[in-house]
């Protein structure tokens, strides 16, 4: 099993940007944190989520 932001997740096998992408984020409006470390965008493609990963996704807000 997997933790995304907190929650139990099925996402074990999955790239990240499959899981993104399937969540419904927009990649460049985000930034995930892998295992208490910022993964690069780039790396989104070809990073596999593992059981055990620690997942957190932070969304940036506009606004004024």
């Amino acid at each position: 099993m997997v933790k995304i932001n907190g929650k139990n997740a099925d996402a074990a096998g999955k790239t990240v940007e499959e899981y993104i992408e399937s969540a419904g984020y927009q990649k460049s409006r985000i930034v995930v944190e892998l295992n208490q470390a910022v993964l690069p965008k780039a790396e989104y493609e070809c990073t596999r989520i593992k059981d055990g990963d620690v997942i957190e996704i932070v969304g940036f807000v506009g606004g004024g």
